[in-house]
């Protein structure tokens, strides 16, 4: 198999890549600047140039380019930057695959949770409705810029991604070190969900989306038992053997981080993986206790 993928040097992106490469599948990666070998593909999305002779012959693209959505003010710039990252881009990289003579049978795209919104103890497959806010209205408009490659025939999957826990990068990464000091802190009230899925089902997912061009539209990828924020915290404090007795008020947040906290920090995420499971895919790190033991 021969997959091309935007995004390759993030923390998902980099990690596919290994482990496609290590089983033996070509990866060419699509970077933002001149290729300097035969395995990268230059893209310039802000000028809508694709450098497609490279990826003749891909049996996929796997599309995971786009501005962190972390812990950071959200002012209208910040905004603007998450949303030309992923709706434009996205819409002229389908556009580019559409045009291709023998386009790749095959665009995983990325997307987020943050589709559904704020689902309180409601659990979201992926036939809840999409949810209020600036973070579900990105999400919509993200995964509607696919549609170029799907009008072209192209089987597209919208791969609904929770908060991706690994050592190093993403949120987890950025705050272990201040769990590891005993600072660890819950959140607002805590009572608020956290759809998770650990960094070696996320790519194992993928991969498994990858090998089943028939699974089309929406997939939750997240692991099947959410959490609240204040187990997640506990449970985060327990694997690095520190107490975590802290509490961040949800005004002090909102003070902080604006759209963040109201969006993504406070709200209750809960979502399911109906279709992966329905699929046949099998968990590596179903319970929240072992995917920190890898990490901690």
């Amino acid at each position: 198999m021969r997959v091309a993928i935007t995004g390759a040097s993030g923390l998902v992106g980099s990690a596919l890549a290994d482990s496609l490469s290590e089983d033996g599948h070509g990866v060419v990666r699509v970077v933002r600047r001149p290729a300097r070998s035969s395995d990268e593909a230059e893209w310039r999305p802000d000028e809508g140039y694709l450098d497609t002779g490279r990826l003749a012959g891909a049996d996929a693209v796997v599309h995971l380019a786009g501005q962190p959505i972390g812990p950071a003010r959200w002012t209208r710039r910040y905004r603007r930057g998450l949303w030309d990252s992923r709706v434009p881009a996205t819409r002229g990289l389908a556009a580019a695959l559409a045009g291709m003579e023998a386009p790749p049978p095959r665009l995983v795209s990325g997307s987020a949770v943050g589709f559904y919104g704020d689902t309180g103890d409601r659990t979201a497959g992926e036939d809840a409705p999409r949810g209020d806010g600036f973070l579900a209205e990105l999400v919509a408009a993200w995964e509607g810029a696919t549609a170029p490659a799907e009008e072209a025939g192209i089987p597209v999957v919208h791969a609904r991604t929770g908060i991706v826990l690994a050592r190093s990068g993403g949120l987890l990464g950025t705050v272990l070190p201040m769990f590891r000091l005993g600072l660890g802190a819950r959140l607002g009230s805590g009572r608020q969900y956290i759809s998770w899925i650990a960094l070696a089902d996320e790519v194992a997912a993928l991969r498994f989306l990858l090998e089943r061009p028939g699974i089309t539209g929406p997939v939750n990828l997240v692991a099947p038992d959410p959490v609240t924020n204040a187990e997640y915290t506990r449970q985060v404090a327990r694997a690095v053997h520190r107490p975590a007795v802290l509490a961040v008020p949800g005004f002090a947040m909102r003070a902080a981080l604006g759209g963040f906290a109201d969006e993504a920090a406070l709200v209750s995420q809960r979502a399911a993986p109906e279709r992966l499971r329905s699929a046949g895919y099998s968990f590596l790190r179903p319970e929240l206790s072992g995917a920190l033991s890898d990490i901690a």
